[in-house]
């Protein structure tokens, strides 16, 4: 199988956001005041009282007795009266939220909104830090700013901040303050951060191969793509885990269809040798296409000779050009035999069609 070469983790892609359970441990009541009863039937259809001042919860504190009674009686339900949660507690869950998840928990209620206004400004910030790493939106690229926006986004509490400063880092090459980043991010369950701590113990001296597995492991649960293809590779070839072909293959097709490019041609493999995966050409061909589809420059050469193989001479041109643009040098022979083949409009509109390809968007 294909070896993986010494790359980075891509920034933060946090979980989606999913109902969270609670047990709120028993309040201390006080008696209650006399209301209106319209007041009262309004109150009950609601969990969170954003009309309230005795439901308005003290910034990073727990709620207060008085505040518990109230917010309990208007809800009708202590047990799911999400208000009632604590602020260091809520920015906590909410720390490795990506940004549409973490709108969606702002507009619970008010008091939601205003806990997790450090979050949303660091949302800003990682925006802004992006457009500076990247030379984005009329910005020229600079690191250092982009850097001083990420670390800003990180103070407010913000996972998918810790991670994209965690790399700056790394690129920088402060190593140690790089893992320090991924290691907050991690606890906050954020699973990028998690990935990268793993691939950051498999670049450490000893390699900690078990501890890379584990956070591989947790990460790859959670949904990380990058670290189910990590995972599969140490199954695969038996670093830091027994070696397990069966176990290896089920990662490399979940991090296919998570649209990891190396995963899909790893799956190709599988499925053309049958290790791992019952053989089958129609699915080893399929995973092929799309690993070239998407870029993948050893799948844009062997999908270019199956397909010169079966005659079809104009489309295997478009796959071997690319392949022999991206440095497949075993490309270029196969190329020049078919260029010999064909008219020179043939020739001509085949590699113009090279020119105007755009890689397959991976998911």
């Amino acid at each position: 199988m294909e070896q993986s070469p010494n790359t980075w983790p891509i920034a933060s892609n946090s979980s989606h956001f999913s109902s969270l359970s609670f047990s709120n441990k028993p309040h201390h009541h006080h008696h209650h005041h006399h209301q209106h009863q319209h007041q009262k039937d309004q109150l009950q259809k609601r969990r969170c009282n954003s009309n309230s001042n005795s439901n308005t919860i003290t910034r990073r504190s727990s709620v207060s007795s008085s505040s518990s009674s109230s917010s309990s009686s208007s809800s009708g339900d202590p047990e799911h009266d999400f208000s009632a949660l604590p602020f260091d507690l809520l920015l906590r869950i909410a720390a490795p939220f990506n940004v549409p998840n973490l709108w969606a928990a702002s507009m619970v209620c008010a008091s939601w909104r205003e806990a997790l206004r450090p979050l949303r400004e660091a949302m800003v910030l990682v925006r802004w830090g992006k457009r500076f790493k990247h030379g984005r939106g009329g910005i020229r690229p600079n690191l250092n700013k982009a850097l001083e926006s990420f670390l800003k986004g990180a103070a407010r509490g913000s996972a998918p901040a810790m991670v994209d400063a965690g790399l700056i880092y790394w690129e920088m090459g402060w190593k140690e303050d790089s893992i320090a980043m991924y290691k907050k991010a991690a606890e906050l369950g954020d699973p990028a951060g998690i990935c990268n701590l793993g691939i950051s113990h498999l670049h450490a001296e000893p390699p900690m191969l078990k501890e890379a597995v584990k956070c591989f492991y947790q990460a790859a649960s959670g949904g990380n793509v990058r670290a189910q293809y990590n995972l599969a590779l140490c199954l695969h070839q038996g670093r830091g885990v027994d070696r397990n072909l069966p176990e290896a293959a089920k990662w490399y097709l979940r991090a296919a269809e998570g649209g990891n490019v190396r995963a899909m041609y790893n799956t190709h493999l599988c499925y053309s040798s049958g290790e791992g995966l019952r053989s089958s050409h129609l699915q080893a061909r399929k995973w092929l296409k799309r690993a070239a589809d998407c870029g993948h420059s050893r799948a844009q050469y062997e999908y270019g000779l199956k397909l010169f193989l079966t005659g079809e001479k104009f489309t295997a041109l478009v796959y071997l050009e690319l392949a022999t643009r991206a440095g497949e040098t075993a490309a270029t022979h196969v190329k020049n035999v078919l260029l010999q083949q064909m008219s020179p409009i043939s020739r001509n509109h085949a590699i113009l069609s090279a020119d105007q390809w755009k890689p397959s968007r991976s998911r």
